[in-house]
């Protein structure tokens, strides 16, 4: 790896080892948790990007002390499942909703992929809970079953997961297309919505992913700023800034380089 690469490994290890947590201050934690000190919904979103940033780099290169804390964070996330066979936002069997899930189980998929030993019936829980989520008539994605309507960012992931998990002829996933189809431009979440879609995406491959990634790259790469940012408030209601939105850009746009394994179809 780069050097930019090594660092970046090393600040994670360093903060599993290190976190504190907001609530009772303890100075060092072995439960092998990476979401850091504040009480806040991103606590177990942060686990899991870690976790899944982890795996790829241990399964690309097979280095033994990133696998001890990489298997500390899976590990993490096997024993947090609630009994809906969701997560959420605290690293704790509490609530669900199928964004935390998602993410969780990104991890989970990734993991197996480098050799790590994640129990059938997690994934199967998580395919479970995430399948409660699911709108029949729409054929979109909910928050939480029943919760909310569905939207565009929250299908996009659940169709994702499908594909990663190898369920590509599930009943369910023609239906979620034509969804994701329909509701290309929604500003709720685009980029994170965006992040999954090209993932789910070029799983389907053939025709729907050639004129999805199309369409994608005319809405896209006009909007890069001169300096390569994407910053732009008319494609999502959000206000995470350029790092985050030029990220999730490069990452959807790059997919089909198939750069990292979770990526590969």
């Amino acid at each position: 790896f780069s050097g930019s690469v090594s660092r970046a490994l090393n600040h994670l290890v360093r903060t599993q080892i290190r976190t504190k947590t907001g609530d009772n201050d303890l100075r060092r934690r072995s439960d092998g948790y990476l979401g850091g000190a504040a009480n806040t919904y991103a606590r177990m979103y942060c686990h899991g990007m870690a976790a899944l940033a982890l795996t790829q780099a241990y399964g690309m290169t097979g280095d033994e002390d990133v696998k001890k804390i990489t298997k500390r964070a899976i590990e993490l996330i096997i024993k947090t499942q609630n009994n809906e066979g969701g997560w959420r936002y605290d690293p704790a069997p509490t609530g669900a909703d199928i964004s935390v899930t998602i993410m969780q189980v990104m991890a989970l998929r990734a993991a197996r992929n480098a050799g790590l030993h994640v129990p059938d019936r997690t994934m199967d829980q998580a395919i479970a809970y995430i399948n409660k989520c699911r709108d029949d008539k729409s054929g979109g994605y909910q928050y939480q079953p029943g919760s909310r309507e569905p939207e565009f960012a929250r299908t996009a992931a659940g169709v994702c997961v499908l594909h990663l998990t190898g369920k590509h002829d599930a009943a369910e996933v023609p239906k979620a297309i034509d969804y994701l189809k329909k509701k290309f431009d929604s500003k709720n979440h685009f980029y994170y919505g965006h992040y999954y879609a090209s993932h789910a995406m070029h799983q389907v491959g053939g025709k729907e992913w050639d004129e999805w990634y199309a369409r994608l790259k005319s809405t896209l790469m006009p909007k890069q700023s001169p300096d390569g940012s994407w910053s732009n408030r008319d494609l999502d209601g959000a206000t995470a800034g350029p790092v985050y939105q030029t990220a999730i850009a490069v990452i959807a746009l790059s997919v089909p380089a198939q750069f990292v394994p979770i990526y590969q179809r």
